[in-house]
């Protein structure tokens, strides 16, 4: 079963679980805001993304503006800040056994459906 790392009050979000929903997709939704991502889960996303920490941040967040944009930080610092804030990881991703994608825009999640 693929994962879908999903935040309900995201419109993106919501597209994306809709469209993978009305292609019989079978999920298990990670509500990535209310249970946090462990840095395990994370490091595995990320290899499954071939991104770095820093590839994955949303830096268009209110909380990177006001606290992290004018500092430079390591992507280390960056893996764990994605840890402690959630709201800064780009959403939704979809996680396969072996591959992941990011929904932006929403129909590349499809690539990792079965052809």
């Amino acid at each position: 079963m693929m994962k879908y790392y999903h935040n309900p009050r995201c419109s993106k979000s919501r597209e994306g679980l809709q469209l993978l929903e009305s292609k019989g997709v079978a999920l298990d939704v990670v509500k990535y805001m209310e249970n946090p991502i462990t840095p395990t889960e994370l490091q595995d996303l990320l290899d499954k993304l071939d991104l770095d920490a820093a590839d994955l941040l949303r830096t268009n967040e209110k909380i990177w503006k006001e606290e992290f944009a004018d500092k430079e930080l390591s992507d280390d610092e960056i893996f764990l800040l994605l840890i402690e804030y959630p709201q800064l990881m780009q959403r939704p991703i979809l996680e396969s056994e072996t591959e992941a994608r990011i929904g932006r825009p929403v129909e590349q999640l499809l690539e990792l459906l079965p052809k």
